[in-house]
């Protein structure tokens, strides 16, 4: 679906951030340390005055985390970012940092499930108020804006994967003078660069295709300077989600090849879309690209994507007979995993969005992996014919 030009110079930033490194190493090092030390009283004075910026202790700069959040900036079009120690610390820590007691969200339908969970519990606490809209209905979205603080979106959704206009919601939400959030972490800068289309705070959960191996969890915001030197000053020092200087190097390793993964991802999830689309026992595919079109701003998809079973299919056998794809809750590494709707809609305990916004039991998430088209697609054939006999 990409279409085929560069959405960002890949190799011009890894020269950049290679240039000074440490005996003209071609990988950055990790600088492992929890604190450093002045050369003397005025550099330190200087330091905690904010007349110069440097390293003064790793839970609020550290090198390797600077480099990564430096990266991550530059591909999404940023002035600056920061990095966390997971997605949700990410996710908290910026909607914190510009909410208060009585202020309100509006939320697009099915964000992603721990997010719908803080703000069904914690924010609730704190009486934030929270409506959630059908972001493919301009016209809803709209009339919910007037007097909300701030509108959390993702594109696509979890589960349905409904496609947003992400440059008409958020310049509805500016007429309002509402500060708009967006998570992604489904496109990734490959495939979608929201601060282009006027958001003002792009999320990710890094674990997911940034960091693309499946051995990290961390999270980063970025946006302008003004707006992550908010969050850097009212909520990242205190929540004390900080990424790790080891964490930070392994999402700079794994960036270096985000584009070709991407691809990879995007050619073979589409090929096995369209097969199961062909299927008499398959009713529904949920891909964005099955659409008739994708929306403005939104130059591809990835690996992730689900699909509604009909009636009559054993879900739990075609699971259990799958061999390539794992049962795995987590996406965006190099193995396939899959998720059926039935095992999530029996979490009960805490607030569940696919209860709130009505996921049929009988569809499966997908995540496409990057094992070869060809062998996942037989793996689906075999588990989908046990499953009917």
């Amino acid at each position: 679906m990409n279409n085929g030009a560069e959405p960002f110079d890949l190799a011009s930033l890894i020269v950049a951030h290679d240039d000074g490194n440490a005996f003209d190493a071609v990988v950055p090092p990790i600088v492992q340390t929890s604190l450093f030390t002045f050369p003397n009283y005025d550099e330190m004075v200087a330091s905690y005055r904010g007349e110069k910026v440097r390293p003064i202790y790793t839970r609020g700069l550290n090198p390797t985390v600077r480099a990564f959040e430096e990266m991550l900036a530059k591909l999404e079009g940023g002035e600056d970012a920061l990095g966390f120690a997971s997605g949700m610390s990410a996710i908290s820590s910026t909607v914190l940092s510009f909410v208060e007691p009585g202020d309100r969200i509006v939320a697009v339908r099915h964000v992603y499930p721990d997010a719908y969970r803080l703000f069904g519990t914690l924010l609730k606490r704190m009486r934030v108020e929270v409506t959630y809209v059908d972001g493919r209905d301009e016209e809803q979205v709209a009339k919910a804006l007037p007097g909300a603080k701030l509108f959390y979106m993702e594109s696509p959704t979890s589960w349905v994967m409904d496609a947003h206009d992400v440059g008409a919601l958020a310049a509805l939400a500016k007429r309002h003078g509402v500060v708009t959030v967006i998570d992604n972490s489904w496109a990734s800068p490959v495939f979608q660069q929201p601060l282009s289309l006027g958001v003002d705070l792009v999320l990710h959960s890094a674990s997911k295709y940034l960091g693309g191996h499946s051995d990290v969890v961390a999270g980063v915001v970025t946006g302008s300077k003004e707006i992550i030197g908010r969050i850097r000053a009212e909520a990242y020092p205190y929540l004390g989600g900080k990424l790790s200087p080891f964490d930070a190097w392994l999402l700079v390793r794994g960036m270096r090849t985000l584009p070709i993964r991407m691809k990879a991802h995007e050619a073979s999830a589409l090929a096995i879309a369209k097969r199961l689309q062909d299927l008499d026992v398959v009713e529904k595919v949920c891909h964005p690209a099955l659409a008739n079109r994708l929306p403005a701003g939104l130059n591809g998809t990835s690996g992730l994507f689900s699909f509604v079973f009909r009636e009559g299919v054993d879900v739990r056998r075609f699971t259990d007979h799958l061999k390539l794809f794992k049962l795995g809750v987590s996406w965006g590494g190099h193995e396939s995993l899959i998720v059926p709707a039935e095992v999530v809609l029996q979490q009960k305990a805490q607030p569940n969005s696919a209860h709130a916004f009505g996921i049929d039991a009988r569809s499966v998430r997908l995540h496409v992996g990057l094992e070869g088209t060809g062998a996942l697609w037989n793996d689906l054939e075999a588990a989908i014919a046990v499953s009917q006999s």
